[in-house]
């Protein structure tokens, strides 16, 4: 069989280490509630950051190859990479995914990407199988206190559940405002190209199959408001996800925290096939909202909570 990967990799001892690579920019174009995102140059500035950021899911390509090396075909099965996002990446830069193996865990490794001048990009645990104990999500999630004065969030509260919407994604899919490109022109401008990826779906765009009809089963979330992911965690269960392949997902807000700038709601999405009871991919996803973006923030937050 040939290799799903031609990608470089160096072993040192335990770790594998992936080459230089430059993600690119394919969200620049875009919007939902009538805005642009954090992805776009001049809103990202205006939060703060030089420019529009690299969508964190874009990072998880890097990784396919080195997972690959290490469990070989079940990682197409049942893989799963859980990351805390510590940096953003913009266009132009160059990054480098590492895994460190674990002789005590086989099947489970740290998973670390770097940016060249040693800033630390994403941190987390990448793994296949289950019963490896919890994911650096799941530790990070029952470790965060819950939010305190909600004033975006105010409205939803954990345990909320969505109805369950069909999606799916073919090759020449337009994956609508939220994700503005095909998985055939992505295919062209990923890190990490391969054959494989004509039909099985790559793990970053198991994102945006989950997330590209998000719109349509919208929790109460006050808005406008620009947000980024922070965390995210996807899991193959019954893999791989198929190419032009019918799939019904449903979300359910599994916690609530908060930060000095961000209010943050983290949703569990669970992907089934059609008419299905078990899920076949989930995918655990902290979405912050940037206060200073919802321009009512501070009047909403007095008027509930005193100054």
């Amino acid at each position: 069989m040939t290799e799903p990967f031609d990608t470089p990799i160096t072993r040192e001892g335990a770790l594998l280490v992936g080459p230089w690579r430059g993600p690119r920019q394919m969200l620049a174009e875009q919007h939902y509630d009538g805005h642009a995102s954090i992805h776009d140059d001049a809103t990202a500035q205006k939060l703060g950051f030089k420019g529009g950021t690299i969508e964190g899911p874009t990072h998880f390509t890097q990784f396919e190859p080195l997972a690959f090396a290490l469990w070989g075909e079940r990682w197409f099965r049942e893989g799963c990479l859980s990351v805390h996002f510590r940096a953003p990446v913009f266009e132009g830069e160059k990054v480098r995914a590492t895994i460190e193996a674990d002789t005590a865990m086989p099947a489970r490794a740290k998973a670390r990407m770097e940016r060249l001048d040693g800033t630390e990009i994403l941190t987390g645990s990448i793994e296949v199988g289950t019963g490896n104990g919890p994911t650096e999500l799941e530790q990070r999630l029952a470790s965060l206190a819950p939010l305190a004065d909600p004033v975006v969030l105010r409205d939803v509260h954990v345990g909320l559940t969505s109805q369950r919407i069909s999606v799916r994604m073919g090759a020449d899919d337009h994956m609508g405002n939220y994700y503005p490109f095909t998985l055939a022109q992505k295919r062209l401008r990923m890190t990490e190209p391969s054959d494989r990826f004509a039909t099985a779906i790559p793990m970053e765009m198991i994102s945006v199959l989950i997330q590209h009809k998000a719109g349509e089963d919208r929790f109460p979330v006050r808005g406008p408001h620009v947000g980024l992911f922070a965390d995210q965690e996807i899991r193959l269960i019954d893999g791989p996800l198929e190419v032009g392949a019918d799939y019904e997902v449903e979300r359910e807000i599994v916690g609530l925290s908060g930060s000095k700038r961000t209010e943050s709601m983290w949703v569990k999405s669970r992907v089934y096939r059609p008419g299905g009871t078990s899920p076949v991919a989930e995918m655990l996803l902290n979405s912050a909202i940037m206060k200073e973006s919802y321009a009512a923030y501070a009047a909403e937050h007095a008027a509930l909570y005193g100054s």
